[in-house]
């Protein structure tokens, strides 16, 4: 065997296969001519065996799909995995030892010294069991086999680097400007499609700047040649077309390969599109919404087509024609993609709406969607709402994080949309032209090349220094700012003052409307270390200002950028009234009053009334909501009110630093309402977007008063009280191994107690779980009146009102088994409570489907009474997990509790109406 040298100076590879008659085995014999590119002396050279990474449990790979709370490889049985099954090296009939072969990284000893330029040839015969391909799209599934990252090949990017360097199934370059021939054995009647050149049945060989990946499938897959004028491109599929999308792509592809040609110059003469890599790139956001029997259209079939195979077209040119390593990199190839998107979109859709068609569903004979902004925005505008939302929660990070460290949201919402967004502002700003004139000189001066990416920044910043500030905005996390201060009458022009929050010289986009629409744009320079910039434009026929319009820049704050120059609301922003929680409008100060019915105990029973607040899609610093209710329970005013304001530094420790005040008026009883005031603070710490690890701190006050019956004013109930709180929170919702730690303390003036908490839930199987608590409470003062503040054993007293029961004050009846996993945390009705220490432990575990067992043990002690131990079990039926829940006791301290006549009152459950905790579960994994 052995391999043509085609090119001085270019590896290359010669790849026998064998696949399997069940092709789980892929038999490979290869030859690796290998080329010293790093500059340096190798004593050594590094190859990557990245089947490794499905081996075991552990590696890199497993624990990313972790976070991605993805846990199929994690319990994957040992057929399913991937491993390297034998290897032998050699060098001119040397043996070259393995020390590894499970290893990832595999490190080759030479004889003598690599020099630069100078070349080695290997000799590999290996044996490969490969992958199940649900894990990652690559390896066997029912019908196809899909080959990418299974071929032993050198490490391009750092070859004498000793560390190891991991497969994430984030699509990073590995083999590239390397000459390939691969020739396959494969079972009968199966095909091969590939992004290398086929030269006879099951053969292929060529150049590729990009990592070559096969199909094997009995399948004949289609393709489409595109054959117009300079541009002849074979596109091959992965999968199966209907009828209408093939139609439909035969129509647009040559209209997209003209427009990206036009935009960075060459394409490819053929072009791979599997099915994970179009269900990566493809357009987000224009898919149908499915509502329980009923699907919502946004666009036609034509247009999903357009935009989706757009983006997937224009990232698989990219990823051919540019060597990058996309783990520092990655911000490149994603931004170009997005700003060819918004061109694509300002060409070709530049007033289609976000909601599409869906703007015109009508309901009873209207169209209710026209009640809000969204039905206003741009689908252009997505770019820049995508940023706006994660930055409002400062889970953004900064473009040039390492890739294998954004959240999923990050890829799109900052490699993709603020990069894209930032490379069409500095086109508009110097001329598209001139723009997409440097993009096709740099891409051409590095064909086969791999490139960096800064080099692109600086010659932008050469061509326009007012682009210079890229090199630097791409290294931090940003809250850039620009304001519209005021506008002042000068004769017949408009002195208008426009601040901005950062000492970059980075210019601003100023435009005016008149009332019948003309628009009129300038661009405003700013100096280095100038932050006040005083622009003077005639002031005729001017009725809006506007900075930055329709987020062409990735702004912190939009809001402060409009200004109206004549009524009422001249200098200032107008109010609006919404209904129900929309995008915000940055052009307007917007109140959203939204009606609200809900359950909320037993005493109050449905509250009805509406709720005033500010708080739109996005989160604001500076948040207040109102919500006066009427109660059908007790026929009286009730309800509740907030102000709070939160710090988001953008490079910190702190995720946000919130100083609130709060208040409510409900009933805990029957005619008996209780008043809460508050005062609070709350300090999230900074995570990782990807991590599952948060942690907080709390301190707060709250004033309470009751109203109490004759009862409990002849017992001496507390009527009015106190109580401080401070609390350290530690959560780690991560799949597999879920674990949370408490740690608080309260106080008033008769008690002073802490408390421990720790929870730890281990996925053992597929949705099946082990979860213990360890609870310790103790009062290191207590002299209360009564057992009002005391520890719980089995049920809570919410003196605070911060648990949500139906029946607060409830004896007896269905209100009173509602369980609450608080205090002692038992499930069975054991009598009493605590005034002096407890702890506990809690534990439940899986046995089918939906049903556990669980069992409580505890030991507590009270004041002049020995110490006690007790005990329960039972069944647990997680109807709707961690939601609605029934706890069937069996055995306990107090006997075996089926045989008792009351079982029935016995029997518990939780039911947690909250959907904030649904949104963010649903969402885990993302950010």
């Amino acid at each position: 065997m052995g391999v043509t040298e085609v090119s001085a100076q270019k590896d290359s590879i010669y790849i026998q296969a064998k696949l399997s008659q069940d092709r789980k085995v892929l038999n490979v014999k290869e030859e690796i001519v290998y080329y010293n590119h790093s500059g340096k002396d190798l004593n050594a050279i590094k190859l990557l065996n990245w089947v490794a990474a499905y081996n075991r449990r552990g590696t890199a790979l497993v624990y990313r799909k972790l976070e991605d709370r993805n846990t199929d490889l994690h319990f994957a049985k040992q057929s399913q995995l991937g491993k390297l099954l034998q290897l032998q090296v050699k060098n001119a009939d040397r043996e070259i030892p393995v020390s590894n072969t499970s290893d990832e990284n595999l490190f080759l000893p030479l004889q003598e010294i690599l020099k630069p330029g100078e070349k080695i040839k290997l000799q590999l015969k290996y044996q490969i069991q490969l992958p199940d391909s649900r894990f990652t799209g690559y390896g066997v599934s029912a019908a196809d086999t899909a080959l990418k990252y299974f071929f032993i090949v050198p490490d391009r990017f750092d070859p004498d680097n000793i560390s190891s360097r991991k497969y994430h199934d984030i699509e990073e370059s590995v083999s590239f400007n390397t000459f390939w021939m691969v020739n396959f054995d494969l079972p009968v009647n199966y095909f091969v499609k590939s992004n290398l050149k086929q030269t006879q049945p099951h053969s292929f060989s060529g150049y590729l700047d990009a990592d070559p990946e096969f199909l094997i499938s009995p399948n004949e897959y289609p393709s489409i040649t595109v054959n117009t004028g300079d541009i002849q491109t074979e596109v091959q599929f992965g999968y199966t077309l209907s009828p209408e999308e093939k139609q439909n792509l035969e129509f647009y592809l040559p209209l997209h390969f003209k427009f990206i040609k036009e935009r960075i110059g060459a394409i490819p003469e053929r072009i791979f599109i599997s099915e994970k890599f179009r269900n990566k790139e493809d357009f987000f956001g224009n898919n149908d919404i499915a509502f329980w029997k009923y699907r919502f259209r946004l666009f036609t079939t034509a247009e999903n087509t357009d935009m989706d195979y757009f983006g997937i077209i224009s990232k698989k040119i990219l990823d051919e024609s540019i060597i990058t390593d996309k783990q520092d990199f990655h911000w490149f190839k994603n931004g170009l993609k997005s700003y060819l998107e918004i061109q694509y979109l300002k060409k070709f859709y530049s007033n289609t709406k976000l909601l599409g068609m869906l703007n015109d569903t009508k309901i009873f004979g209207i169209k209710p969607l026209k009640l809000f902004h969204a039905s206003d925005v741009k689908l252009i505008e997505r770019y820049g709402l995508a940023y706006q939302y994660i930055m409002s929660q400062n889970l953004d990070q900064k473009i040039d994080e390492r890739f294998s460290d954004l959240s999923n949201f990050n890829d799109m919402a900052i490699s993709s949309f603020e990069t894209g967004t930032l490379f069409n502002y500095s086109a508009d700003k110097m001329g598209y032209q001139n723009f997409e004139k440097l993009v096709q000189d740099f891409i051409a001066r590095n064909t086969d090349k791999q490139l960096d990416p800064r080099d692109f920044l600086k010659e932008l910043a050469d061509k326009d220094k007012r682009t210079a500030y890229l090199s630097e905005f791409i290294q931090h996390k940003n809250r850039v700012n620009f304001t519209l201060k005021r506008f002042k009458k000068a004769g017949d022009s408009l002195n208008i003052n426009i601040q901005k929050n950062t000492s970059a010289n980075i210019p601003v986009k100023l435009q005016t409307t008149s009332r019948e629409g003309r628009i009129k744009e300038y661009w405003v320079e700013t100096e280095e270390n100038q932050k006040t910039k005083t622009v003077l434009i005639p002031a005729a026929d001017i009725y809006k200002i506007t900075l930055n319009d329709d987020y062409i820049f990735p702004e912190s704050n939009y809001r402060d950028n409009y200004l109206y120059a004549k009524g009422l609301f001249s200098n200032t922003k107008k109010i609006k009234l919404k209904l129900i929680k929309d995008i915000p409008n940055p052009e307007f100060n917007e109140i959203y009053i939204n009606p609200r019915v809900r359950f909320s105990n037993t005493y109050d029973k449905f509250l009805i009334g509406l709720n005033f607040k500010n708080q739109s899609f996005f989160d604001q610093k500076f948040l207040y909501s109102l919500t006066p209710t009427y109660s059908t329970g007790t026929g009286k005013l009730t309800g509740s009110g907030a102000i709070a304001y939160s710090f988001l530094p953008a490079e910190s420790l702190i995720r946000s630093l919130t100083f609130g005040v709060s208040g409510s008026y409900f009933h805990y009883d029957y005619d008996l309402a209780y008043r809460k005031a508050s005062i609070y603070s709350n300090l999230n710490f900074m995570k990782n977007p990807r991590s599952t690890v948060s942690s907080s701190l709390g301190i707060s006050y709250n004033y309470f008063e009751r109203d109490l019956s004759s009862l409990m004013i002849a017992n001496n109930d507390y009527d009015r009280y106190n109580l401080w709180s401070a609390g350290y929170g530690y959560n780690d919702s991560q799949s597999i191994h879920e674990k949370s730690l408490g740690v608080s303390t309260q106080w008033m003036n008769d008690f002073h107690k802490v408390t421990a908490e720790g929870f730890y839930r281990w996925e053992f199987a597929p949705r099946q779980k082990l979860s213990v608590r360890l609870f310790a409470g103790y009062f290191i003062k207590n002299i209360t009146r009564n057992n009002t503040f005391n520890f719980g054993i089995s049920r809570v007293s919410d003196y605070s009102f911060s648990y949500n029961l139906l029946g607060q004050s409830a004896t007896g009846g269905i209100l009173s088994q509602q369980f609450i996993l608080a205090d002692g945390g038992f499930k069975s009705f054991i009598p009493g409570t605590v005034n002096k220490w407890i702890t506990s432990v809690n534990v439940d575990t899986s046995v089918w489907k939906i049903f556990h067992v669980y069992a409580d043990a505890g030991v507590y002690d009270n004041k002049n009474q020995s110490t006690k131990f007790i005990w329960d079990s039972g069944v647990k039926v997680r109807i709707i997990p961690d939601f609605l829940e029934v706890y069937l006791p069996v055995q306990s301290s107090l006997g075996f509790e089926p045989a008792f006549k009351d079982y029935g009152k016995r029997i518990r459950y939780t039911l947690i109406l909250n959907l904030s905790s649904i949104i963010n579960a649903a969402r885990r994994g993302w950010y």
